[in-house]
This record gives structure tokens, C-alpha cells and sequence, in this order.
């Protein structure tokens, strides 16, 4: 349930509960092996008020990875791709690094691709379907576009995370 701030505040602190837990889960274990009885135990809650809320965990995750896409979609508006393709990808990973655990796992995981998926085609949807240039190609162009970018960028962001990000991100 993404929250309007018009709710009660023992509705905020249950949503924001549940979204801890399950971002505490997420860093500890896949995906596939969480369940809503263990989210509901460690926010607190009984498994109905999760269900209150949310169809699924799977509904949980997806509202995390609109929340995240629309997080970066914010942050990168007022670019134009593919002009400031590299100031977009600049602000990946400074975006990136400001997320936590949880994040870093979705995004480097290999359970976690569907929603790495989904995540990117929002964000390639949102931000290059305002390119007069991308719009020119033909289907098979911008599939392999956006499979060679998307591959260039992910690649490098996990390698980043596995030494350690050493390297020091410019802003």
C-alpha cells in the first residue's frame, strides 16, 4: 500500500513495519524462501492485517520496485537520453549507492531478476520514450540498445559492489 499521508498513524507505522521486515528479509535470504507468516512475525503483526494491506508478497515487492524505478525516474526527468546517457548512468549509481541492503540485493541477486526486469523496462519505458532518436529504430535496434546498455550498466554496478566500492562516485 503505497501511503498518500493521509492515513491513520497506526496504519503508517504497519505499512512502514512491514515494509522493514520484509527489507530485513530480503537482505538475509531469497525471496522465494520468505514467507508471510515470518514477515508477519517479524513487524508484528498477524498474517491478516499483512493481508489487510497486501494480495501477496508478490504485490509487496512490486510496490517496492515502483516505489525504487519511480525513486531514480525522479532523479533523471529533466535529462535527455540519449544525449546524457552518461550523466543518466552517473546517476545510477549514485542513486544506487544512497539505497540500502535490500536494494543491493534485488539489484545484484539472480533470484531477484524478474523484479530487476521489471524495474528496468519501467525506467527504459519512462525515460527513453521521450528520445525523437530511439523512436526511430526499429524494434529489434532498440531491444538490442537497451539489452546492451542495461547489460553494460548492471555488470559494472555489481562488479562496483563486489570490490567493495572502492571506486569513489563524483557528484
Amino acid at each position: 500500500m503505497i501511503l498518500t499521508g493521509h492515513e491513520d498513524l497506526r496504519v503508517v507505522k504497519t505499512i512502514e513495519g512491514i515494509k522493514k521486515a520484509f527489507e530485513e528479509l530480503i537482505c538475509e535470504k531469497d525471496y522465494e524462501k520468505i514467507t508471510v507468516k515470518e514477515l508477519s512475525d517479524r513487524a508484528r503483526i498477524n498474517k491478516k492485517t499483512f493481508y489487510t494491506y497486501y494480495e501477496t508478497l508478490d504485490a509487496l515487492l512490486a510496490e517496492m520496485q515502483v516505489e525504487l524505478s519511480a525513486g531514480f525516474l525522479e532523479r533523471v526527468k529533466d535529462y535527455s537520453l540519449p544525449d546524457d546517457l552518461d550523466i543518466v548512468n552517473r546517476e545510477f549509481f549514485l542513486f544506487s549507492a544512497e539505497q540500502g541492503l535490500a536494494y543491493e540485493k534485488i539489484t545484484c541477486g539472480g533470484t531477484y531478476r524478474a523484479i530487476r526486469d521489471e524495474m528496468t523496462d519501467q525506467v527504459n519505458d519512462e525515460s527513453w520514450s521521450k528520445s525523437k532518436k530511439y523512436k526511430k529504430l526499429t524494434f529489434y535496434e532498440k531491444r538490442m540498445l537497451m539489452e546492451f546498455i542495461n547489460n553494460a550498466v548492471l555488470v559494472s554496478y555489481r562488479l562496483w559492489v563486489e570490490n567493495g566500492k572502492k571506486c569513489r562516485l563524483r557528484t
